[in-house]
């Protein structure tokens, strides 16, 4: 606000007459700080030398420069000045310009009634208040509005913890004008390690007081702000600490300082910062809640590698050469891991088991379920006799029943027990996709888009559903030259989403059985597992479920 030396408002009176200025004076000077000029040049010099003024008189008939003219070269540079108009004369259209422009609060006409100026006066200092204080509002709550969104547009720039940190203190340090700024994090209501600060580049260093230890324990106590001003080194210094806090949680304490500025903070300006500062803690604690969970993931992801890891070890990768046979098998989890499995395990007394499974569900649940089912399916392959497909599947069921039936899951697989001496195939279904058989000879010597494949469907109910499992069992013979393949649904209900005209399949459709035959149909001799899977991405390339297949060919 436009005040002088002391208390009062600043008046400046501007007429090229001397008796008048003198008059005004006279009138004026026990309530304002008032200001003389003989001419409207003289005024703008003193207004470049001495600010703003909260009332000008000024007197219409002047020469060189008329008081309308005078006036509107004020306008922009003080807007919030009352203008008041002296004229002797009635010059209707200068005055209505006046006015109309917003130049002129009031016009007098000469000779002019003393107590009626000075009501004028009164009240145009009156409305200056008024004008100035709503003006001071406007302005803090702008400065406001235009802090916080530096603020948080620069946090916004970046989630990370850190350089968020960096980024707050030097947004207040700059804002604000102040010589240093000191951000500490705390954890646990203890100060971290860390610092991040601001320095102001016309300041250089400064030494931080002694008593700045003890303002911030008083912080880290009360969880209030913390102001204290005096002398350092012969400079009038201001001490701010403010705590961040968001929900009762301290987040940081930050360590604000001004020295020897010619603008010291104003309470309204200690208020904005604790405000700035306000914002800052709530988006200071979301980064922070992103870094754990960043963290987090990080870790899970981690732990999730060493799991996946351990699974495919827990996935036989190589087994015997078999002069009889050739078998194939591959497993590909739709996340880090998951339910499905296989198993190729060779019996001392030479027969050949091969397994494909599938828990129901994803990810971590079905990897245990699927690690559980491979142990005690092994356990049961290797007694001393070659059991049966059913008493394998029957003890299998009666392990993990409970486990399975307590979780709400249920396993889906397939056993099959090949002997090369005989060329018998036994095998048990609980639940799973049909096995299917084909002989590459008929392939090779028929149409085949002819060929009808040719589908094991004896099945019983999925592990897990009853206390005692139940099925049908079957068995044949493969003659060489035939294979015998398992897969999971992972493949046979994968969508796709890149149509092959070969197949007859159309986008957002499922591959189902009929579409793998189709691709099988296609296939050269030897059968090779990474081609066909090859193809079967490529159709359907985005994978929703894990995905399993195994061959067993007799040579």
């Amino acid at each position: 606000m436009s005040r002088g030396k002391g208390s009062k408002l600043k008046l400046m009176v501007v007429d090229d007459e001397i008796d008048n200025l003198d008059l005004l004076y006279r009138t004026f000077r026990r309530d304002f700080d008032v200001y003389r000029a003989d001419s409207a040049f003289k005024a703008l010099e003193e207004l470049d030398e001495s600010g703003e003024m909260a009332v000008i008189i000024s007197d219409q008939r002047m020469p060189e420069m008329n008081g309308t003219e005078f006036l509107s070269k004020t306008v922009e540079r003080f807007p919030d000045t009352i203008r008041i108009l002296l004229t002797g004369y009635t010059d209707v259209e200068d005055l209505v310009e006046a006015i109309n422009s917003g130049q002129v609060f009031k016009y007098i006409t000469k000779p002019w009634n003393p107590e009626e100026l000075k009501a004028v006066v009164q009240q145009a200092s009156e409305t200056y208040k008024v004008v100035k204080q709503s003006t001071n509002i406007l302005r803090r709550a702008l400065r406001r509005e235009a802090l916080f969104n530096a603020v948080m547009s620069a946090i916004r720039e970046s989630l990370d913890y850190r350089s968020m940190l960096q980024t707050i203190v030097e947004t207040v340090g700059e804002n604000f004008e102040a010589t240093r700024c000191i951000l500490r994090p705390v954890e646990g209501d203890r100060l971290t390690a860390d610092s991040f600060s601001y320095l102001n580049p016309d300041t250089g260093s400064i030494d931080v007081p002694e008593e700045e230890d003890a303002l911030i324990a008083t912080v880290l106590e009360s969880r209030q702000t913390q102001l204290v001003q005096g002398d350092n080194n012969g400079k009038d210094s201001t001490r701010l600490v403010v705590p961040l806090s968001y929900q009762k949680d301290l987040l940081a304490v930050m360590s604000v300082y001004q020295d020897g500025s010619a603008t010291s903070w104003s309470p309204e300006d200690i208020q904005l910062i604790e405000g700035v500062t306000e914002q800052a803690a709530l988006a200071l604690s979301q980064a922070k809640l992103y870094q754990r969970t960043e963290e987090q993931a990080q870790q899970m992801m981690a732990e999730l590698e060493v799991a996946r890891q351990i699974q495919t070890n827990l996935l036989r990768q190589s087994w015997p050469e078999f002069e009889t046979a050739r078998v194939q098998a591959s497993c590909y989890p739709a996340r880090a891991v998951g339910g499905d499995f296989f198993e190729v395990y060779v019996h001392a007394q030479g027969d050949i088991w091969v397994a494909v499974g599938d828990v129901s569900g994803k990810g971590v649940p079905a990897a245990l379920f699927m690690a559980s089912a491979i142990s005690v399916m092994r356990r049961e392959l290797a007694q001393e006799t070659s059991p049966e497909p059913e008493t394998v599947m029957m003890n299998l069921n009666s392990a993990l029943a409970d486990d399975l039936m307590g979780n709400n899951c249920f396993i889906t697989m397939v056993v099959a027990r090949y002997r090369p001496s005989t060329r018998e195939l036994a095998y048990a279904n609980a639940g799973h996709i049909y096995p299917l058989v084909w002989s590459h000879q008929t392939l090779t010597s028929s149409d085949r888009a002819t060929v009808e494949p040719n589908f094991l469907k004896a099945r019983g109910i999925p592990l897990g559903i009853l206390p005692v499992w139940r099925g049908k069992v079957g068995s044949m013979e493969l003659n060489p030259g035939e294979v015998f393949l398992l897969t999971s649904d992972g493949l046979t209900e994968a969508t796709i989403t890149n149509p092959d005209s070969s197949i007859g399949h159309h986008k957002g459709s499922m591959l189902e059985q009929e579409g793998l035959w189709q691709l099988i149909g296609q296939e050269n001799h030897p059968l090779d597992l990474n081609h066909l899977l090859a193809r079967v991405r490529e159709i359907a390339q985005e994978q929703e479920d894990d995905q399993t297949i195994l061959s067993l060919e007799v040579l």
